[in-house]
């Protein structure tokens, strides 16, 4: 079914393209041909306005279907990579939530941990 929107999508854009490419612009554009076609230049105009009036709006009901079926089917997931509706990790045991803080919290105490005591006044300079 996605493939069946996505061919029809793709050829609406490839249509699209050529129509609004034929259109006259005020720099002449693609459309600048000489006055020997088969209708008038209004007529051509008209025809090619509505003509990516209605691509455009084909484009916009191909583009939200697809969006709309792409997330069809879409199960929330955790963040830990198992489906959501799962209660417990392949381990058996819950994961326990943090007790003495969050992660910036265990960071800095192990942090403070590495660090020498900061030096109570200026110091001279070592040589080694």
């Amino acid at each position: 079914m996605q493939t069946v929107v996505i061919v029809i999508h793709l050829m609406i854009v490839a249509v699209m393209i050529g129509a609004v490419l034929l259109q006259k612009s005020e720099g002449g554009g693609l459309g600048m041909g000489g006055g020997a076609g088969f209708m008038s230049s209004r007529g051509t105009a008209n025809l090619l306005s509505r003509t990516t009036a209605i691509l455009a709006a084909g484009f916009f009901l191909t583009s939200l279907f697809l969006s709309w079926y792409a997330g069809y089917n879409r199960a929330p997931s955790s963040i830990i990579g198992q489906p959501a509706s799962q209660g417990q990790p392949a381990g058996g045991s819950p994961i326990a939530p943090p007790t003495s803080g969050g992660i910036l919290d265990s960071l800095k105490k192990a942090d403070e941990q590495q660090q020498a005591p900061a030096p109570s006044g200026p110091q001279v300079p070592r040589s080694q």
